[in-house]
């Protein structure tokens, strides 16, 4: 178990905006938000997929917040999801930049054209880089890692 430290209320108030930040995105994604989903992304932000976490490179770079539109419109295919998070670790933090990790099990249902539904149940992990921008914590880089994934025909 970890010592407990106090900390101020600067880092405080930084620790809850960045999982408000990690936890809008995750809403933004189930309300097929884009635009609201690209707006806590930094303009020359890096969105790196690894659809196979042990496979070192990575299946798909993104690099740039525009470059993010098409990837969150691909969402539109499902009929529902639910993103539920875990954990969220900070790794590091300042004033101006942080790390963390944080896991989620990403629920994806779609109906085929003979109306059987379907669930496919994704288990994620996500290492970032956040940075404050004008008061504001944003994703500087999210790196996706699909750690595992399972299919299955719904009642």
């Amino acid at each position: 178990m970890s010592k407990q430290f106090a900390i101020s209320p600067g880092e405080a108030a930084d620790r809850l905006a960045i999982r408000e930040l990690v936890e809008a995105y995750a809403h933004c994604a189930d309300r097929r938000d884009a635009m609201g989903q690209m707006s806590l992304f930094t303009e020359d932000t890096q969105f790196i997929v690894y659809m196979n976490a042990k496979d070192p490179t990575p299946s798909q770079e993104l690099h740039s917040r525009a470059a993010l539109a098409p990837v969150f419109a691909e969402l539109n295919k499902y009929d529902a999801t639910t993103h539920f998070l875990g954990q969220s670790t900070l790794l590091s933090l300042t004033s101006e930049h942080g790390t963390g990790e944080t896991y989620c099990l990403a629920h994806h249902v779609t109906v085929g054209n003979d109306g059987q539904r379907r669930l496919m149940v994704a288990s994620l992990r996500y290492l970032d880089t956040f940075v404050k921008l004008d008061g504001t914590w944003l994703f500087a880089e999210r790196r996706l890692y699909v750690d595992w994934i399972d299919e299955r025909a719904l009642s």
